[in-house]
């Protein structure tokens, strides 16, 4: 392990925007722990001259436990953490009115109580230390009420008020937390739940993005990077989305 090499820390690498942010941090001199690593990647990192420690089990963090497992990997091995971000939910669809409490906790679990946990675990050696970077992934559903999604859209609102609220408490530590969230991404579970792996339905749901077409995940992981990378350490209490003119 280099000294010049800043330390992150990412929840999944098992899906969606996990493996991408990994492979960009590493480019960007950074040593990476990454929970529930998939196939392959730890090895790939190491191969782009990252140390990487692959933490399993970890990546839905609906328990405190999860997220400590993953800051005490990163302070043992590496003495503190630059940036962390992490990625959560369940896309739960239909209506108000026909959900159920079954739906509105698998949502509240998912979307609230993960960067919940994520925060308590990541801030404190951060506010020790003086300095680090937290980025909460949530989605451009929890900007405007969302047909479809109502209990999904307003618990990620409440996320991104989480964070904002956190960033509140953190700035004058030198910390800095921000949130970004997605919606119309090219990845398998948004697919899925918006019925887009019909091509005819793809076409209507890429009409309703001003863009005309979905977001990729490394496109996403390129826009996460100043929220994490060190470049940019004067940005802190911010909500910005990533859905093609969307929101």
């Amino acid at each position: 392990m280099s000294e010049s090499r800043r330390i992150a820390v990412i929840n999944d690498g098992s899906f969606y925007v996990g493996p991408p942010l990994a492979r960009f941090l590493a480019q960007r001199g950074h040593d990476i722990v990454v929970g529930d690593p998939a196939p392959g990647l730890i090895e790939e990192l190491e191969a782009m001259g990252a140390s990487a420690i692959g933490v399993e089990g970890v990546r839905n963090l609906r328990t405190p436990q999860e997220a400590h497992a993953l800051v005490d990997a990163a302070l043992s091995a590496f003495g503190h953490i630059d940036c962390a971000v992490m990625a959560s939910g369940a896309i739960v669809t239909g209506s108000t009115i026909k959900s159920t409490r079954e739906d509105l906790d698998k949502v509240y679990q998912g979307c609230m109580v993960a960067p919940y946990e994520f925060l308590k675990a990541v801030l404190p050696p951060m506010k020790e230390r003086g300095e680090g970077q937290v980025l909460i992934i949530t989605s451009a559903s929890g900007a405007r009420p969302t047909p479809g999604a109502p209990l999904y859209s307003s618990m990620r609102a409440g996320a991104s008020m989480l964070a904002k609220n956190a960033a509140g408490e953190m700035a004058r530590f030198g910390v800095q937390v921000n949130a970004v969230g997605t919606n119309f991404m090219d990845f398998p579970e948004f697919l899925r739940a918006s019925g887009a792996n019909d091509p005819e339905v793809r076409k209507k749901i890429e009409s309703q993005v001003p863009l005309g077409r979905l977001g990729t995940l490394d496109e996403f992981a390129s826009f996460c990077m100043p929220f994490l990378d060190g470049t940019s350490k004067f940005v802190t209490n911010q909500f910005v989305t990533f859905s093609g003119g969307w929101s």
